[in-house]
């Protein structure tokens, strides 16, 4: 009997030694992460806000982690495209989501999208908030947002606004004050903001909301006429123009721009790069940037990038639903 238990026994240690011998490999090839490119994918187009930020993040984190990040722009379905991608990725650590506030403003005008916006993905960071501001045409005699308010609700479905689509961020922001204050005005989407915000100048349509920096130049020259700021302050570029809070209507609404990853990456590279992205958001060079770019830093843990999904969604669902929106 006892060769036959020194047998078993010295089976158990070849066991033991295999099993312990293999998370040792695990863990260093976790502490070795990264050992080849991150992909930062960008569900806009090259240019975009979102775009600016992965580049300008992918390139500090390039030079400081060593390894190539690659950032891969997939626009098209108001995002959906890209951010299917980011779902259907490997949770390995190395593709990420960076991502605005269609992430969650789609889901509620597009039912049949192939991932759930807050489940599909793990939450990395919240990178800033952009201000929105209510612009008009300037040949209109309004100054304040009261006048045009008081204007719009005497003459029903008279004035008409743009957007940069149906569903978009902009789109569902006038409906959001349209419900609020009673408003009735015609919506006119278009196939982007630069056509949105043209047809506005030209007076095609009298109104609309727009982000600050996608609008700032227009709005400095006098080619459009700013009533309102959508944000809890009012805005450094613009100080002189009062909050829609400073005027009587008790909303905010801001755009926003985040970082997502697939479900179920691992705690340890959630951390890291969270750390990582929130030192560069602290760093001189990307807060001059985002300063120009009229963007408010935000960063912190990944806890308050998914508070921002859990509180949008369904504030962006039940616009829809109240306003009787249908996607196109």
């Amino acid at each position: 009997m006892m060769p036959v238990f020194q047998d078993l026994l010295c089976f158990c240690k070849r066991i033991l030694f295999l099993f312990f011998g293999f998370f040792a490999i695990l863990s260093d090839a976790q502490s070795l992460y990264p050992n080849k490119p991150i992909v930062f994918i960008v569900p806009y187009t090259t240019g975009s806000t979102a775009d600016l930020l992965a580049r300008n993040i992918g390139n500090k984190i390039s030079v400081k982690w060593g390894v190539p990040v690659i950032v891969d722009n997939r626009p098209g379905a108001a995002g959906v495209i890209g951010t299917d991608a980011v779902a259907k990725a490997s949770n390995d650590g190395y593709t990420f989501l960076f991502t605005a506030t269609s992430h969650a403003s789609v889901p509620a005008i597009k039912t049949k999208i192939p991932y759930d916006p807050i489940q599909s993905f793990t939450p990395i960071i919240l990178l800033c908030n952009s201000a929105m501001g209510l612009v008009i045409q300037p040949s209109l005699p309004f100054q304040k947002f009261s006048e045009f308010e008081a204007y719009v609700k005497s003459h029903p479905n008279t004035y008409s606004y743009s957007s940069p689509g149906t569903g978009t961020t902009q789109h569902l922001a006038m409906e959001l004050l349209k419900q609020k204050t009673g408003m009735e005005i015609l919506h006119v989407p278009y196939k982007g903001i630069s056509g949105a915000i043209t047809d506005i100048i030209g007076g095609h349509v009298q109104a609309g909301i727009v982000s600050l920096q996608a609008a700032s130049t227009f709005i400095q020259n006098g080619q459009l006429r700013m009533l309102a700021v959508l944000s809890e302050e009012r805005s450094k570029s613009f100080p002189a123009i009062p909050t829609l809070k400073q005027q009587g209507v008790n909303e905010i609404i801001d755009t926003w721009y985040g970082v997502l990853a697939p479900s179920k990456v691992p705690q340890e590279i959630v951390s890291k790069m969270n750390a990582e992205i929130n030192l560069i958001l602290n760093s001189q060079d990307i807060q001059d940037l985002m300063l120009k770019q009229g963007l408010i830093s935000v960063g912190g843990t990944p806890e308050r990038m998914q508070l921002q999904l859990q509180n949008e969604i369904p504030k962006w669902k039940l616009v829809v639903k109240n306003g009787n929106i249908k996607g196109e």
